[in-house]
This record gives C-alpha cells, sequence and structure tokens, in this order.
C-alpha cells in the first residue's frame, strides 16, 4: 500500500511539472507589439499586470487603459498611476468577478468608445482563456494579447504561486471552453450591438 501511494504521488508530482512545463506553449497567447485603441488589464495578479499595462502605454501602443476586475481593480488604476500613467487615460470597471465576467462587463465600455482595436494584459499562463472570452464578446474588435513575462527560471514558475495557479488554469481552460459551447448549441450569450458588428 505504501509503495503503490508513493508511486501515485511520484505520478501527480510529475505530471504537474509536465503541466507548468507546458504553460506557455499551451496556455500564452503573446502577440507582436502594435498599436490599438486600448489596454484592457485584468485584476487578479495586481503588480505584475499593473506593471505591464503601464509599461506599454509609456511605449505608446495605446492612449487608454480600461481597468476590469474587483478585488485590486483601484490598486492597479493607483499603480499605473504611480508609474506615470495619466489618471485621465485611465477608466475602471470594478464589478466583474471571473474572466468571462471581465469580458462582459467591458464590452459595454469598448462599444461606447467604437473601439477597433485592443490589447488584453493578464497573467501569461491566463492570457489564452482571457482572450477567447473577450474575442467571444467582442468579436468586432481585433484583439491582441500581450500578457506578462512567466518567472525567468523553471523552478521559479513550478514551485512558487504560479505553479498551482497554472494547474487550475488547464481545468479552467476546459470549463469554459465547455460553457462557450452549450452557449453557442442553445444559442445563448451572443453578442449584440457595436461587439458584434451590429447597428448599435
Amino acid at each position: 500500500m505504501l509503495a503503490a501511494a508513493a508511486l501515485a504521488a511520484i505520478a501527480v508530482f510529475v505530471l504537474y511539472l509536465c503541466l507548468v512545463a507546458l504553460a506557455e506553449p499551451l496556455l500564452t497567447v503573446r502577440d507582436a507589439f502594435a498599436r490599438t485603441d486600448v489596454i484592457v488589464v485584468l485584476g487578479g495578479d495586481g503588480p505584475p499586470r499593473a506593471a505591464k499595462a503601464a509599461e506599454l502605454w509609456l511605449a505608446g501602443l495605446a492612449p487608454r487603459i480600461l481597468v476590469s476586475g474587483d478585488g485590486d481593480c483601484l490598486y492597479i488604476r493607483d499603480a499605473m498611476i504611480a508609474a506615470g500613467v495619466s489618471r485621465g487615460a485611465i477608466t475602471t470597471e470594478c464589478r466583474s468577478g471571473s474572466t468571462r465576467e471581465n469580458a462582459q462587463l467591458s464590452a459595454p465600455i469598448l462599444a461606447g468608445s467604437e473601439t477597433a482595436s485592443a490589447t488584453l494584459v493578464t497573467s501569461w499562463y491566463h492570457s489564452r482563456r482571457a482572450l477567447a472570452s473577450f474575442e467571444r464578446a467582442c468579436p468586432r474588435i481585433d484583439w491582441k494579447s500581450n500578457p506578462t513575462e512567466p518567472p525567468p527560471t523553471f523552478p521559479g514558475a513550478a514551485f512558487s504561486h504560479h505553479g498551482p495557479a497554472i494547474a487550475q488554469e488547464y481545468a479552467k481552460t476546459v470549463v469554459y471552453a465547455l460553457g462557450d459551447l452549450a452557449r453557442d448549441i442553445e444559442a445563448t450569450d451572443k453578442p449584440t450591438g457595436w461587439c458584434a458588428g451590429e447597428p448599435a
């Protein structure tokens, strides 16, 4: 029994390491630098996301920033201002509590300004699911992904807070994909107005 338990534990650990190692190619979308109308930065891991969004704004990637997500929404705003971003360039959406809600509650704000292109900033391992959610909510917008950078070493990713978050991200990605498939079958949750390319 002890030998079987030990082998199971080793197998789980090896699987965990494999999931972390594959996070960059499987979970990450990283587009080339391109100017867009707005940077959309998601809450959840505030300091690195705020730093990345501020870096892109200061580099002239986009004139505006939308912060989306409850919890650290105002922290991200204030951190970006401290980094040199103009307060007037920042809009906040501080009610959403999930990636899908980030997209759904950001959509009317983006539609109101007739946004044609946007850069999404989130954690590197969260970028594929986040991008899919925003493309679904606003397919008319040309979305780019410019996420945070992973830790410089594999142990830094596997044996830090990133590791468990990466493992959870695989499950969340599957759940979101199945949920979107169900919505497509039921023909619900379809975008309308500007985001769908229809008259507002």
